[in-house]
């Protein structure tokens, strides 16, 4: 389990002093794959260089299976929809702050070498989970920000929301009743590629996603479900369909369910549950609010942990979260 989930770093090739203070943090055999390689800076490896170089940083990422480099400059601004935010410490969360403390490269004084993970949420209704993920990274419990939503009814109250807080709304797929302008898969793999965005996080969407989508964003998509996968799970169940079938079966207990998303409904690894219970007298619109409170707190929870780089995976390909960069380790 140990070698399974260990980490190691490689050291790319330099062309000027600035490259040789980036280390770039890739995960050996079984972390967690990204569009993008996460990167910070090591504390041994800036002593000696200036405030100057220490500001101009590199990071790299991944972009079909090609190794792109994306130079962030203190003196230059650019716009979040364009290019990946530098956090000064104050917006640093603290995840990230313990990881940089277990791994020795946190000097005390600077969080500049961690980069924003840049998320994309697809909904179809309300956006309950939306919100709650939004909320989450304002105030920087998730270490990410929402930077697109994807929407198969782009008139619904979650996008409402969206357009309310400044995030752009992008439909698909095409349909001449609900989304006129609809993109195919393919422009919805630019759309995202050019947003540069890292994770895509299902909240309430009711399509089926593209098998393009899928494979370029390999382990980087999640989705929550309102009942314990794998049961009451595939094709027909969602909304309130999931809970009168629920309390139908008897069954005692129920719950939401965090797992990655691979070509087909519900099936994609388990990342983590929560449990309620079903009461006697239980209605399928009581459960669902039960469920729903716990949605909300898991959901944050499970992005949380893939922004700040705790998910591994062990050998027989099933994901799991490391609770804290604080002390020893522990998964669940």
């Amino acid at each position: 389990m140990a070698a399974a989930l260990s980490n190691h770093h490689l050291c790319w090739p330099t062309t000027s002093g600035v490259d040789s203070i980036a280390r770039i943090s890739v995960a050996k055999s079984g972390h967690c794959g990204s569009p993008r390689f996460s990167t910070h800076l090591n504390a041994e490896s800036l002593v000696g260089t200036s405030l100057k170089a220490r500001s101009d940083y590199r990071s790299w990422s991944s972009s079909f299976g090609c190794v792109r480099r994306i130079y962030l400059a203190e003196e230059q601004k650019w716009s979040q929809n364009a290019y990946r935010r530098r956090v000064p410490l104050p917006k640093c969360s603290g995840g990230m702050r313990r990881r940089a403390v277990s791994e020795g490269d946190f000097t005390g004084d600077a969080d500049e070498g961690f980069i924003r993970s840049r998320l994309a949420v697809f909904l179809s209704g309300g956006g309950s989970n939306f919100r709650a993920l939004h909320a989450s990274t304002l105030s920087n419990s998730i270490f990410g920000d929402i930077v697109a939503v994807v929407s198969d009814k782009p008139g619904c109250k979650g996008c409402e929301y969206s357009r309310e807080s400044n995030i752009p709304v992008f439909s698909y797929p095409l349909s001449p009743k609900h989304a006129p302008d609809g993109l195919s898969p393919v422009d919805l793999v630019e759309t995202l590629r050019k947003l540069e965005v890292d994770y895509i996080l299902l909240a309430g969407y009711l399509k089926l996603l593209p098998e393009e989508l899928v494979k370029s964003y390999p382990r980087s998509i999640l989705n929550i479900h309102p009942a314990l996968l794998p049961a009451f799970g595939g094709k027909g169940y969602f909304g309130m369909k999931v809970h009168e079938a629920v309390i139908k079966s008897g069954a005692r207990v129920s719950g939401p369910t965090v797992h990655f998303v691979d070509e087909k409904y519900d099936t994609g690894p388990i990342l983590a549950q929560r449990v309620v219970p079903v009461r006697a007298d239980d209605s399928p619109i009581d459960l669902a609010a039960r469920v729903l409170k716990e949605e909300h707190v898991l959901y944050c929870e499970a992005v949380a942990a893939l922004c700040e780089d705790r998910i591994f995976w062990r050998e027989d390909g099933v994901p799991i979260i490391r609770r804290s960069w604080d002390g020893p380790a522990e998964y669940y």
